[in-house]
C-alpha cells in the first residue's frame, strides 16, 4: 500500500484489500479516476477487475484503502459519506515527510478508529 501511495503522489492514491477473517492477503491498486489531490473515486474498470481477482483466488474484500498526501489523517465527509462497504478503510496520511497508516470503522455517518496489526510474514518458515 504504502509504495502505491508514495508513486501516486501528489494525488490521492486508492485500492482494495482482499484476504481473509480480516487479514490482507493482497493490496490491489486501483487507479484514481478523479485524479485529484483532495479526492479519489476508483476507476470502475480497475476496482471491476480487482473484484474479479478477488473472487477468483476465493478471498473476500476485507478494507479499502486511499491516501491523504497533505493531511489531514482523518475521514473528510466525502469518504464518510460514499462509503460502499462495511470494511476496514485504511487512511494513508503524512505529516512532515514521514507516510502513516490510519484503520477507521464506517458505519453510516459514525465513524471509530480501528486497530491496525502489521505482521512481517518475510521471516515466516
Amino acid at each position: 500500500m504504502q509504495q502505491h501511495v508514495m508513486e501516486e503522489d501528489p494525488l490521492e492514491a486508492c485500492g482494495l484489500l482482499a484476504g481473509v477473517d480480516h487479514r490482507v492477503e493482497k493490496v490491489l491498486p486501483v487507479r484514481n479516476a478523479a485524479q485529484s489531490r483532495v479526492r479519489f473515486s476508483m476507476d470502475a474498470q480497475g476496482q471491476f477487475n480487482a473484484f474479479k481477482w478477488i473472487e477468483k483466488n476465493d478471498l473476500s474484500l476485507v478494507g479499502i484503502f486511499h491516501s491523504h498526501p497533505k493531511g489531514p489523517a482523518t475521514l473528510s465527509e466525502s469518504d464518510i459519506a460514499e462509503s460502499a462497504y462495511k470494511v476496514v478503510h485504511i487512511l494513508w496520511a503524512r505529516t512532515e515527510e514521514l507516510w502513516k497508516a490510519y484503520g477507521y470503522w464506517i458505519e453510516g455517518t459514525a465513524v471509530s478508529e480501528a486497530a491496525l496489526q502489521v505482521i512481517d510474514r518475510s521471516n515466516s518458515t
